[in-house]
């Protein structure tokens, strides 16, 4: 069955390295037959504070609009992010604060756990950081990949189905970063 992927570029600077790993992973997905769309956070122009919580939902941008129908359209999400402090760019926490809303990545039911409307996709997560990978899995306790797996994904019927880890990204030099893209261009094919 073909896959509609979703690739979601978290990193504010499409520049970045994060942005080099989003596309090899999109040119060799594409090249093994899967239909890929992509999302570039720092291009889409939303206010990313959700500045009443859920007490009244603000109207939203027509690129968040647009986010919602790709997101629904898609079979398998790729999540490509810098760590920062532990977690995601904040950009990519207001897209989650402003995108996945009550009523369209999860419904609240009386006295149960919400209804999770985002079932039967999966995600990738494609993860860069300074600290090393050991170090942030054993002292760390790994909370940015628990916040996006457990608490936002999964709590919405996303199954996460590998995270994979490009780190520490601070003293890599060119050859590791190659083998780091090759790296993304294999998860590409495979998908």
């Amino acid at each position: 069955m073909k896959k509609n992927i979703l690739v979601i570029l978290g990193h504010p600077d499409t520049d970045s390295f994060c942005g080099s790993l989003a596309d090899a992973y999109i040119d060799t997905a594409k090249q093994s037959g899967a239909e890929v769309r992509e999302l570039q956070l720092g291009k889409l122009s939303f206010d990313p504070i959700l500045w009443q919580g859920y007490n009244k939902i603000q109207a939203l941008e027509p690129d968040l609009k647009k986010a919602q129908e790709l997101i629904l359209w898609s079979t398998h999400m790729v999540f490509v992010y810098p760590n920062w402090w532990g977690a995601m760019p904040a950009l990519m926490k207001g897209f989650f604060d402003r995108v996945f809303l009550p009523g369209f990545a999860f419904k609240y039911r009386d006295k149960s756990l919400p209804e999770k409307l985002l079932s039967g996709r999966t995600a990738h997560l494609m993860v860069t950081m300074d600290t090393p990978p050991w170090y942030y899995r054993w002292v760390f306790q790994r909370p940015g990949h628990n916040q996006m797996k457990r608490t936002i994904l999964e709590f919405c019927g996303v199954k996460v189905v590998k995270i994979s880890e490009f780190a520490p990204i601070m003293s890599s030099n060119q050859q590791q970063r190659e083998k780091w893209l090759a790296k993304a261009k294999q998860l590409g094919s495979s998908a």
